[in-house]
């Protein structure tokens, strides 16, 4: 009979499902779970690896005939704002984000419903209750916070902080070689704003000023449109059999 240690981690697989980005394709999962006092380390270990953290679970794609998911890292030291992304910048001078504990909040779901309403009615996630997520947010064993991202307004100034509504928020996790983005979502009325690319580059700021390497955005997939805007962050690297590599693509 074999012997698991009580704190080496158990991997699962799950059943096929259709895969949301290739049409025709059906996707597995191996995954494991985050827990306890070791869960912040092995988290690293895991999204050094290609692993995503979704609550306390940890996954990767293990598709059979498939491996067009490819774990992408923003190289945050080395990063190169294109004139697009300086104009965004701009565009969104007068936001402030604000790091808080992982806690949900009734603010916060209501632009994650009305984001999920306006993008992703078709998506797996476009059911989800206000207690489905509450578990999204709170239901963490890492050093997790949620970026909150307001207007600058009269106290600002002192308070470091955004005041106002409630525009945009980003899920994310702090590792030991940079950030991991598990999830944003902004106003879909702020459109114009491109609130989406203010958000990652924020988190490209916020790991450089920390002297952190590395913003994980998780999936590329060559061809889907949804993932097709992860490869404008450059320098990245790509996950690959032989480890992390550069990425280099003609535009």
């Amino acid at each position: 009979m074999t012997q698991h240690s009580a704190h080496s981690p158990q991997f699962f697989l799950t059943a096929p499902s259709p895969c949301p980005y290739l049409e025709g394709q059906y996707e597995r999962k191996v995954f494991t779970h985050l827990v306890g006092a070791k869960a912040p380390e092995l988290n690293d270990l895991l999204t050094q690896g290609g692993f995503r953290r979704s609550q306390n679970i940890a996954y990767r794609p293990a598709c059979e005939n498939c491996r067009a998911c490819v774990s992408v890292r923003i190289l945050a030291q080395e990063f190169c704002l294109s004139k697009n992304m300086k104009r965004i910048l701009k565009r969104n001078a007068d936001l402030i984000g604000t790091a808080r504990p992982a806690e949900p909040s009734t603010e916060q779901y209501s632009v994650f419903r009305a984001y999920l309403d306006a993008r992703h009615r078709r998506g797996g996630m476009s059911d989800m209750t206000v207690l489905d997520y509450a578990m999204m947010v709170e239901d963490t064993h890492v050093d997790t916070k949620v970026i909150e991202y307001r207007r600058r307004g009269p106290d600002s100034f002192v308070t470091g902080r955004g005041e106002g509504e409630l525009l945009a928020v980003a899920l994310t996790d702090q590792m030991s070689d940079g950030l991991s983005m598990v999830d944003s979502f902004y106003d879909p009325e702020l459109e114009g704003r491109s609130l989406g690319t203010f958000m990652i580059l924020d988190h490209i700021r916020r790991a450089a000023a920390a002297g952190l390497p590395h913003v994980y955005l998780g999936y590329w997939v060559n061809g889907s449109r949804k993932m097709a805007y992860k490869v404008r962050f450059r320098p990245q690297e790509h996950l690959g059999p032989n480890g992390w590599v550069r990425f280099q693509q003609e535009d």
